[in-house]
């Protein structure tokens, strides 16, 4: 189908856990998009908000300055608008709001010639928590590598 990943949010399983996951193209200027192809990004402290205008737009996703580009290049933490139908939108917001979730995204990644984003609805993790899924990880590690 032609996907290139550019960059995971690894940092979104370890701080929520995801119970829903949806796609979305972003909307873009031309020297953001020649950056994402040179794989130049910052997901990890980004997160998704829904506007009063049921927009929906993504903040601090940082994607630096194209090195070749001009005096028009873009602005790295600007936020972004989501292209997502009406339909997703109002699931999203109202899962958002009667569960008390956050979305996040997950991956940014090309589609064929357009990028994508994997968003994601989460729930924060508490401390125990995280420390339950890393001592399973190290067990399934230990076990994989027959130290047990």
């Amino acid at each position: 189908m032609g996907i290139k990943i550019i960059s995971k949010n690894k940092r979104a399983f370890y701080d929520f856990v995801i119970s829903e996951r949806l796609e979305a193209g972003i909307q873009l200027q031309g020297t953001e998009v020649k950056s994402l192809r040179a794989a130049q990004v910052r997901i990890a402290d980004s997160f998704v908000t829904i506007d009063e205008s049921k927009e929906a737009w993504i903040h601090n996703l940082h994607i630096p300055h194209y090195a070749f580009g001009n005096i028009n290049n873009h602005v790295e933490n600007r936020k972004r608008k989501l292209l997502l139908n009406r339909k997703e939108i109002d699931k999203l917001y109202h899962e958002m709001k009667s569960k008390n979730l956050t979305i996040v995204p997950i991956s940014i990644y090309f589609k064929k010639s357009n990028v994508k984003v994997e968003i994601g609805l989460a729930k924060g993790k508490k401390l125990h928590d995280k420390r339950q899924d890393e001592a399973k990880k190290d067990a399934k590690k230990k076990i994989r590598l027959g130290d047990y």
